[in-house]
């Protein structure tokens, strides 16, 4: 059962989305996936409809990994990986590491 989450905000570089995509769910999907801890992976992409951003616009893409067991493990394994961004992605991203509420002891 998943404890955690890992929220990752991520945005193509210009002219360069459909290269971003293909390497985003064809490489880099599947390779954090491979890190221990790490047991679930999903997408999301904004909709062209205004919302209230919270201070947090301009992310298009998100992804949502889940995390099995201790969280500080799995972040560790993640360190250790060595995954490479692709040239396609943008510089700027936004992590953030989410647990179950309340906590489970």
């Amino acid at each position: 059962m998943t404890n955690a989450i890992m929220v990752v905000k991520t945005n193509p570089v210009g002219g360069r989305e459909d290269e971003f995509n293909a390497w985003y769910s064809g490489q880099h999907v599947p390779e954090i996936l491979r890190v221990p801890g790490f047991v679930g992976a999903r997408r999301y992409v904004a909709l062209d409809q205004p919302v209230d951003d919270g201070g947090d616009a301009g992310f298009r893409y998100v992804a949502i990994y889940e995390i099995e067991g201790p969280v500080p493990d799995a972040l560790a394994a993640l360190g250790a990986a060595g995954i490479e961004p692709s040239p396609a992605m943008d510089e700027r991203t936004s992590v953030a590491v989410y647990t179950t509420f309340p906590p489970k002891p």
